[in-house]
């Protein structure tokens, strides 16, 4: 049976990557996607990141996980299932009320049939299934503008070690009815900002932007290229 692009030689494989935990109230011996959801998550990983580093060679890592988050994240993988009509191959109990759209059952599937591809074919079967989903769209390059605290935590967690971005608010000042509260936002080994706004929330928002903004500076002062040599 051909499923997203590859046909499988062993169909047991298949079978097992489109049934859900919920089929097994119907069936209890049945095995569900589980495993192979959590093999198809690697291989997906691997295959977003090989696309992402051919793709845009001039980025930093700290980019290239956004990009990638975005790329295979649970809606990107919901949407390209509802655009290919996977969900109708799904195998869940009877009595079960119609999936979300967004539902994470269906992305765990998606993950589970990739998992399943490897298994039955090698990379070159996965990567059918990968290119099929045509998730490379999803990597857009301001995803983050809108919420630059999620991306100064992707990009710290990316670190080695992972770090967590650490949020400090340093005064509150104004009159009672338009506070201004000052924050400083703290990626230890990158650096720190501060900035000021009218809400706590946007004050760390500001300051997280801020802080990007300094880290990326930093990066492209320290790349390679643009490093003065000193031997000519």
């Amino acid at each position: 049976m051909e499923l997203l692009g590859h046909e499988f030689a062993n169909e047991a494989l298949l079978h097992e990557a489109l049934t859900t935990p919920s089929c097994r109230m119907d069936e209890p011996g049945a095995t569900d996607n589980q495993r192979l959801e959590f093999l198809g998550d690697a291989v997906l990983g691997l295959l977003s990141a090989e696309r992402l580093f051919a793709e845009f060679p001039r980025e930093h890592e700290g980019s290239l996980t956004v990009r990638r988050t975005h790329m295979v994240s649970a809606a990107a993988l919901c949407a390209a299932a509802d655009r290919l009509g996977f969900v109708a191959h799904l195998r869940r109990n009877r009595s079960a009320a119609e999936l979300p759209r967004g539902s994470k059952t269906i992305a765990d599937a998606v993950e589970a049939v990739i998992g399943a591809a490897y298994l039955d074919g090698g990379l070159p079967a996965a990567r059918r299934i990968f290119e099929t989903l045509a998730l490379s769209a999803n990597a857009a390059e301001d995803e983050w503008s809108a919420n630059p605290k999620g991306e100064l935590q992707v990009r710290a967690q990316a670190l080695k070690p992972p770090r967590h971005p650490a949020y400090e608010l340093l005064q509150t000042a104004g009159k009672a009815h338009e506070p201004v509260f000052t924050v400083r936002v703290t990626v230890e080994g990158i650096g720190s900002a501060t900035a000021s706004a009218h809400s706590h929330k946007q004050a760390e928002s500001l300051a997280a932007a801020a802080c990007l903004k300094e880290w990326d500076r930093s990066a492209a002062a320290n790349h390679p290229e643009n490093r003065t040599s000193d031997g000519g």
